[in-house]
């Protein structure tokens, strides 16, 4: 199994950012001179109303191979390892085909992941979703990777949507998206996220109270 040996202060920033929400995430980062958001992945299997992800990242890179038979073991590898909560980042941009479906989804979920983000399409979205697993993908598309493309490496920083994520990274997905908080920034992000939840919350319980929108943001 993975392991990241997180720091208390970093395990503690973790469980704070994990109350928030990714716009509040990201504002908090762009306010540090940060950027995280990954471009056109979104959620396509399923999340509770108002639930996240928010985990280590562990990563695997997929490369163009004309190899048949299904020639997955470095990804299933990654499943089988996956540390409790953590979450899976596929960047199999290289060639068109999904990755991953209703078994890769079963596989994680099984080894205790909490999502499954990939740089690419996914397909089996009606069983992934009864499966109630968190699969985020750029597309659906019954297209496999046979022959097409195969993972080569784990481990290994990836790019997805313009943003480079390292294992270990904190990745944080809801319905909006998904963000890559590098594991260096951690703390200060979510020092930021909480000073902006607070008045976020300040603002809404003044708004509710009848005040005006342009007497109360911003704070």
């Amino acid at each position: 199994m993975f392991d990241y040996d997180y720091s208390p202060a970093e395990k503690d920033a973790m469980d704070r950012l994990s109350k928030w929400y990714s716009g509040d995430i990201h504002d908090s980062m762009e306010a540090l001179g940060l950027w995280g958001h990954l471009d056109g992945i979104s959620l396509l299997g399923t999340l509770a109303d108002g639930d996240v992800v928010c985990g280590p990242a562990v990563t695997v890179l997929f490369e163009p191979s004309e190899r048949t038979g299904e020639p997955q073991d470095v990804y299933h590898n990654a499943i089988d390892n996956v540390p409790p909560g953590g979450i899976l980042v596929v960047d199999a941009s290289c060639a068109a085909g999904s990755c991953s479906g209703e078994l890769m989804s079963t596989g994680a979920k099984t080894a205790g992941a909490a999502a499954t983000i990939v740089n690419s399409t996914v397909r089996d979205l009606a069983q992934v979703r009864a499966l109630g697993y968190p699969l985020f993908g750029t597309a659906p598309s019954p297209v496999g990777v046979t022959g097409k493309k195969e993972p080569m490496k784990s481990q290994v920083p990836v790019t997805l949507g313009g943003t480079t994520v390292s294992p270990g990274d904190l990745i944080f997905g809801d319905v909006d998206g998904v963000v890559c908080i590098p594991r260096a920034h951690l703390v200060a992000v979510a020092d930021q996220a909480d000073a902006l939840g607070k008045n976020e919350a300040s603002a809404r319980d003044r708004i509710l109270a009848g005040e005006k929108l342009q007497a109360v943001w911003p704070v």
